[in-house]
């Protein structure tokens, strides 16, 4: 019978190795936010103005990095370092396939977000 032995117990990362990879990756989050912020701004600012499924839309393209930053964050923490900033990097892929989806969708059908459609 083959006696299974765990393996050696990992240390934990230490908090300044979390700190660099977390903050390398939060730069590419922040650009997100950053980004999705501005164009809230134009639209919003536009002739046209939005209505509330434009805000709520892109409002959502706002906290949405920053929500799978945290998710990203908490699943990976506790993790080795490279299986940190894979969680980080799948993360921050969610966000870009999200915010192509919202400029796509904004690009496609503008018109149902604005406040004061064109006749």
């Amino acid at each position: 019978m083959t006696e299974l032995t765990d393996a050696a117990p990992s240390r934990p990362m230490p908090v300044w190795v979390i700190a660099t990879i977390a903050g390398v990756f939060g730069l590419f989050y922040a650009y997100a936010v950053w980004n999705a912020l501005a164009f809230l701004l134009i639209q919003a600012t536009g002739p046209r103005g939005l209505n509330g499924y434009g805000w709520a839309l892109l409002l959502s393209a706002v906290v949405f990095p920053l929500l799978a930053f945290a998710v990203a964050f908490w699943a990976g923490y506790r993790r080795r370092a490279g299986e940190f900033a894979l969680a980080l990097l799948a993360g921050l892929a969610l966000v870009a396939v999200f915010w192509l989806n919202v400029v796509s969708y904004a690009t496609v059908s503008g018109n149902s977000l604005v406040a004061v459609p064109l006749t």
